[in-house]
């Protein structure tokens, strides 16, 4: 039983029948479905439906919030096509690791370390990326200036300490003069030995850090160091997000052209500065382009030291350039090139005029000089250097002393033999030579060869025979003979030829057949040719005239082929192929070779270059009846019969594809002759029908995309688009042009490493030069130079701690500039009139208004009041932005003018000590004045005396105690102060403490004297007015004798009794001191007892009356009770009365 219970039969599925076909049928539609490439959502739509709509609602919003979030306003794309390097700025208060930082992201872009960062810092980062490293200083000069050009900031924080003042400072600046791209840096994190208290502290600053930047701004934790240096693999961390950083351009840096210096070079004659060591110095300064092209002989702004004017522009090799575009990804260690003149890096300095050679100490010279065995070690500078500090002999004995040997086996000719042998301007020997009317001189040289050299192969031969340069191949050479060089690493041989060479090859043939046979006539053989040669040589050696003349030759491309040529005859003009900015001259003109006229393809080329050929299709007759015929429908010839059919008023269909052109003409007519005057309708028709369907098709096609969704991202896709086409157009524009004419043309554009020249610059510039501090070169438009009225919104900043005053002097930071200046502030009132005022408003906006130079308007500007670092607290004072530049503008402040009544009658009255002289009553005329007590008046006439009285009439009589007083404005003039900071012309020690105009209260506060005291400033409480006591009223006696008893004056003086003015004081005794005592007090007791009665006596009444309102109410309500029921029942009777009246005179 157990065996057989075992034993189960498996499951056949059915092969056949309605359920197989079933099943067959179902995997056949999803085999369908599957090889349709549906996707797994929509296979099966069930199980992607909406689970939690409050989950989808979250979902859904956020992805619209990030979709909002990436559509922002789309600007033209000016990035060149070798952009410059991208400046990064190490910016941090003192001691917080940023030159550590610097060395370990140098090391890890070119694996060179470098002992001490000086000045900018340049590396190659990728294929298309380069990078310049500079740290900023704890100085606000630096930290304003590096703000202005960096594209990427490194904020390090040191985390042990917090986030101090001048990371505030350096935030706040950022956000005025353009917000460049941040990244935070924590460093010092290994102080922290609490894991927990570590977290925290990370914690903390990264939100305070989110809260200055922005929410979810990137912060790099560097957790500590080994051996000086920070782990390599945080550092790596932070490179890579540097190489991958993007940028939006800013709106002033997109507008104007600037150059970060790399170097700077005194170019000042030696012999002036030997005769005036402190005359002004001429400067070169070096670096990379950027922002927009800058033009030659246009004026820069150098932050610290001035406007000056270019004196030349010059563009250089690129001493840091990207690497070629191969297919790799990553750079080898040749591409990884580090660029850090100010540092020394390599230990020589290529400049213009000079090579500046490290020759180190003499510990390095022993080093390099006292092993010959480490000479095999040194390479490229290092063994230049080495061999040239070892070297004892000058030049000029070495060039004596040396020898050259022609041959391998040859003896060597030294210098003085040479000169026995024969004096340098000796002429070679010649003989005479007579060639039928003339005589030609040969010059004869030595041509005796050692036995040991062998003979003349005739492999030599065979080669130039095999390998002939044919006449195109030479036209070649003689286009881009002045792009040849000679190149040692080349693999082919044929890419470096001399110029002589190419020359001089037209006569090797003539050379060979003389030394092979001399008494043969073989001059006459290839003449044609010979000549064609000897006409190109003598082409290729005339100078260019329109080359001279203009500047500029436009040349035909290398590349360009014979299908480009019509018949040999005329050549199709194509653009100029894209030299370089170092290419040398050209000075050719192009001659093809002949051909012959004889061939008929020859002939065929140029057939249409004549009446008989081929018109083109804008100037063919036919072609043109034609579309007019498209445009305006077809015509009848009246003057013809109507049978008559149109002989040649058909011509070959204009197709877009241009295959048709290229049929001949007669085959053209041929088939227009066939066609009858219906087919032509119905072709015509046919395309006017075909065009408007494209039309039609093109029309929905925009519609269509128009109407998708809310049409915003399509719009945002129209306007990027739109600026990617003009982006091409702005790239395009000057792309085939020669350099040196697109730079008369553009200027010199971004991404150019150019050499600007500067004359006239202090000699302190040079004296006192620091290579920490950045050099900047700044361009300004024609109207930035000049210096006038400018108006900003003005607002102090919150976190300073003082108000300002106006007419105190401040520093500014506008554009490129920093400057001094004295400020005005105002407020506008309701009707225009900019009012004055004397301090800024705590939590509001004013306008300012101060002498300096022209800015576009939207610039935003930042101001100090000193840049002294003992200054406690924050020291940015105010930020703004200019308004506008009107000079025309008025600043009225209030005046109140007081005077005081001299005379007064009736409503005239004469007022004094308001003005000074006739001459400004004369100005008043007119004007309404005021008494304090509200009566209004009018300024009339002057007085002759006093001086500056004036009669004036009011509304009412004014007493003389009156103070009357005019309500005026005055214009107020705006101080011309303007004082640039010079911070560059000061010695290292005092650049930081730039010190320029001092403040009022400064000046009190360091020389110890106080304000001037005046009375009238003095802010004071409200005047008590003394009261006016009136006189007694007097009434005659004889007439209170006629006055009723209720008018007579009853008032009496206090009656005295003169018996108690006689009295004598008694003086009493102790113990009747005591029994008066005892007197009072019972008497007060008493006193007490009777109001304490006559209080309960009252309290007992108001109870009693109360009671007895209580009781009088309750009877009122019954008397009124009775009172109606009464009246109730005498109303009833008397009815009753009055019917029983009316029905008995009824009866009667």
């Amino acid at each position: 039983m157990d065996g057989d219970q075992d034993k189960r039969k498996p499951h056949r599925p059915r092969k056949s029948g309605r359920k197989a076909e079933k099943k067959a049928k179902k995997h056949e539609a999803t085999r369908a479905v599957s090889q349709a490439g549906m996707t797994a959502k929509q296979k099966n739509p069930k199980a992607f439906a909406v689970q939690n709509v409050t989950k989808l609602k979250k979902r859904v919003r956020r992805t619209l919030d990030i979709k909002e979030k990436k559509v922002h306003d789309p600007v033209v794309d000016r990035t060149p096509l070798e952009p410059p390097p991208i400046i990064v700025a190490v910016v941090g208060p003192p001691k917080v690791g940023k030159s550590t930082v610097m060395r370990g992201l140098i090391k890890n872009y070119s694996s060179q370390k470098l002992a001490d960062v000086r000045g900018p810092v340049t590396v190659v980062a990728g294929k298309k990326r380069r990078l310049t490293f500079i740290e900023c200083n704890n100085d606000m000069n630096s930290m304003i200036d590096i703000a202005k050009v960096a594209d990427l900031v490194l904020l390090l924080i040191d985390a042990s300490f917090g986030m101090e003042m001048e990371t505030f400072e350096f935030l706040n600046i950022c956000q005025v003069h353009g917000f460049p791209r941040i990244m935070g840096v924590l460093t010092h994190l290994d102080y922290f030995k609490n894991n927990k208290k570590l977290k925290t502290v990370r914690k903390t600053l990264k939100h305070r850090f989110w809260t200055e930047i922005y929410q979810g701004a990137k912060l790099f934790y560097l957790s500590g160091m080994i051996h000086g240096e920070y782990l390599k693999n945080e550092i790596h961390n932070l490179a890579r997000f540097i190489s991958v950083m993007k940028f939006r351009p800013l709106t002033w840096r997109s507008s104007h052209p600037y150059v970060l210096a790399d170097r700077m070079e005194d170019m000042t004659n030696p012999e002036r500065l030997r005769l005036d060591p402190k005359s002004n110095r001429n400067i070169s300064f070096y670096g990379w382009m950027r922002g927009v092209p800058l033009k030659n002989k246009s004026t820069v702004h150098l932050p610290g030291c001035g406007d000056f004017l270019v004196a030349d522009v010059s563009c250089i090799p690129d001493p840091c350039p990207l690497p070629d575009l191969t297919k790799r990804r990553s750079l080898n260690d040749l591409e990884r090139k580090l660029y850090a003149p100010l540092s020394g890096v390599g230990g020589i300095v290529y400049d213009k005029d000079a090579v500046y050679i490290d020759v180190g100490n003499s510990q390095s010279q022993k080093t390099h000089l006292g092993d010959e065995d480490d000479e095999e070690e040194l390479h490229g500078a290092e063994k230049l250097k080495a061999a040239m500090i070892s070297s004892e002999k000058s030049l000029d004995k070495k060039i004596v002393e040396s020898s050259l040997s022609i041959f391998s086996h040859s003896a060597a000719i030294t210098s003085a033999e040479y000169s026995k042998q024969r004096p340098p301007d000796a002429l070679p020997p010649f003989e005479t030579v007579k060639d039928g009317s003339r005589n030609r001189r040969k010059a004869i040289f030595n041509t005796s060869l050692p036995e040991e050299l062998p003979s003349e192969s005739d492999e030599d031969d065979d080669y130039e025979e095999a390998t002939p340069i044919k006449s195109r191949e030479r036209l070649q050479l003689a286009e881009g003979d002045d792009h040849l060089s000679f190149d040692e690493d080349s693999d082919d041989g044929d890419d470096g030829f001399e110029e002589g060479d190419v020359r001089n090859e037209s006569f090797k043939e003539d050379s060979d057949e003389e030394a092979e046979d001399s008494g043969q006539l073989r001059w006459k053989e290839n003449l044609v040719a010979k000549a064609s040669e000897a006409f190109l040589a003598r082409q290729r050696t005339t100078p260019n005239l329109r080359k001279l003349v203009y500047g500029d030759v436009l040349e035909s491309e290398e590349s360009t082929s014979r299908a480009e040529e019509i018949g040999g005859m005329f050549k199709v003009i194509s653009k100029s192929q894209k030299n370089s900015i170092d290419d040398n001259d050209h000075s050719r003109a192009l001659f093809s070779p002949t051909r012959d006229w004889s061939s008929d393809e020859v002939k065929a080329l140029i057939k249409d270059c004549f009446v008989t050929g081929e018109w083109e299709s804008s100037k063919d007759a036919q072609k043109l009846l034609e579309e007019d015929d498209e445009l305006y429908g077809d015509f009848e010839d009246l003057e013809q019969k109507s049978g008559s059919s149109d002989d040649g008023s058909g011509g070959s269909e204009a197709e877009e594809g241009g295959d048709d052109q290229k049929e001949s003409t007669e085959g053209n007519n041929q088939k227009s002759r066939k066609l009858t005057k219906e087919d032509r309708k119905k072709k015509i028709e046919a395309k006017r029908l075909a065009k408007k369907q494209r039309v039609k098709d093109m029309f929905d096609a925009e519609y269509d995309k128009a109407t998708q969704g809310d049409g915003t991202e399509n719009r945002f896709d129209a306007r990027k688009a739109e600026l990617e086409i003009q982006a091409k157009l702005n790239r395009s524009e000057f792309e085939g042009m020669d350099d040196e004419l697109r730079v008369q043309y553009e200027g010199y554009r971004a991404g150019l490493y150019v050499r600007i020249e500067i004359h006239g610059l202090p000699c302190e510039f040079v004296n006192n030069f620091d290579p920490s501090v950045p050099m900047i070169l700044g361009g300004m438009t024609s109207n930035e130079s000049v210096i006038g009225c400018v108006q900003a919104r003005f607002k102090k900043h919150r976190w300073y701690s003082k108000i300002l005053k106006t007419k105190d002097p401040i520093i500014f930071s506008l554009g490129w500039r920093r400057f001094q200046s004295i400020p005005l502030y105002t407020i506008q009132d309701h009707n225009g009139r900019n009012r004055h005022l004397k301090y800024t408003p705590e939590h509001m906006h004013c306008n300012a208004i101060f002498w300096g130079p022209s800015t576009p308007q939207n610039t935003g500007l930042l101001c100090l009041q000193s840049y002294s670092t003992d200054q406690k607290g924050f020291r940015v004072c105010a930020t703004g932005v200019v308004l506008s530049l009107d000079k025309s503008m008025t600043i009225m402040k209030k005046l109140k003018l007081i005077g005081y009544p001299m005379k007064a009658h009736k409503k005239t009255a004469f007022i004094k000590d308001m003005f000074s002289s006739q001459l400004e009553v004369a100005k008043f005329e007119g004007a309404k004045i005021k008494t304090v007590s509200g009566i209004r008046g009018q300024v009339k006439k002057a007085l002759r005396s006093p001086e500056g009285a004036f009669r004036a009439t009011f509304e009412d009589s004014i007493l003389m105690s009156d103070i009357v007083f005019l309500k005026a404005w005055y214009q107020v003039e705006l101080p011309k102060f303007y004082n640039p900071v010079t911070n560059l012309l000061l010695p290292a020690a005092s650049r930081s403490s730039w010190q320029g105009m001092k403040t009022l209260g400064r000046l009190r506060k360091e020389k110890g004297t106080k304000a001037p005291f005046s009375e009238d400033s003095q802010y004071q409480k409200e005047p008590e007015r003394k009261k006016h006591h009136l006189k007694p009223l007097t009434v005659p006696r004889k007439l209170q004798k006629e006055l009723p008893f209720a008018y007579k004056p009853k008032v009496r003086g206090k009656w005295e009794d003169p018996a108690l003015s006689k009295r004598i004081a008694v003086i009493r005794d102790a113990q009747e001191k005591k029994r008066e005592q005892l007197l009072n007090q019972l008497r007060t007791i008493q006193t007490a007892k009777e109001i304490k009665a006559r209080e309960d006596q009252h309290q007992r009444q108001q109870q009693f009356r109360k009671k007895k309102r209580a009781e009088e109410a309750d009877k009122n309500k019954v008397r009124q009770k009775m009172r109606k029921d009464l009246y109730m029942k005498l109303g009833k009777i008397k009815e009753k009365v009055n019917k029983k009246m009316n029905y008995n005179e009824a009866d009667d």
